[in-house]
């Protein structure tokens, strides 16, 4: 395999995000919205370069080479995160017991699902101002924000507290599943 003296991955942003480099903290605003995280590697190194992000590694080797593309595609999220949001849409599924959805606080409570008498709930780790959770048509659960992985992490919790054990998956279909995911207005 040839050896690559450098990487540069180029992390355009879009109109009226700005991005500023502070040591190891990458912050990138919009309109008040704002997304902080730290990128700390010895060769790994990201700069800031009118109106756009740079990743840059110096005679990369094999690991950082695929942690300069992992680096990008966070740098890409929350540049989209903070333009667009992100959102995905749920659905409670129940075939003879009706299943209620209820969001109080940090938790989701879903009672009555399969029959059963003690209610389900998923733990919302955060603050609404950060993931927001509605529930409409007493289905549809919408769960929205700025940083996917936390908004992925929210619609993971809820999908995997409505699990059923020691039953037939194919048979057994009632809970709450991911139906969609993607950007809040327009796009992937």
């Amino acid at each position: 395999m040839p050896k690559l003296d450098h990487i540069a991955h180029k992390i355009s942003l879009p109109e009226g995000v700005t991005a500023a480099v502070n040591g190891n903290d990458v912050t990138v605003a919009k309109d008040g919205n704002s997304l902080t995280r730290e990128f700390r590697h010895p060769r790994i190194e990201v700069r800031d370069s009118s109106g756009e992000l740079e990743v840059f590694v110096n005679l990369p080797r094999k690991k950082e080479k695929a942690l300069a593309g992992t680096w990008a595609a966070h740098l890409t999220n929350m540049a989209r995160g903070v333009d667009s949001g992100f959102e995905y849409k749920l659905k409670a599924v129940y075939s003879h017991f009706p299943m209620t959805i209820r969001v109080n606080g940090n938790q989701m409570t879903v009672t009555n699902l399969f029959g059963e008498k003690v209610p389900r709930v998923a733990a919302l780790p955060w603050s609404p101002a950060e993931v927001e959770v509605k529930v409409q048509n007493k289905t549809d659960v919408t769960v929205s924000g700025a940083d996917r992985e936390k908004v992925g992490q929210t619609a993971a919790n809820i999908e995997r507290s409505c699990r059923i054990k020691n039953r037939d998956r194919r048979v057994f279909q009632d809970g709450i599943y991911i139906v969609s995911k993607g950007n809040l207005r327009g796009g992937i």
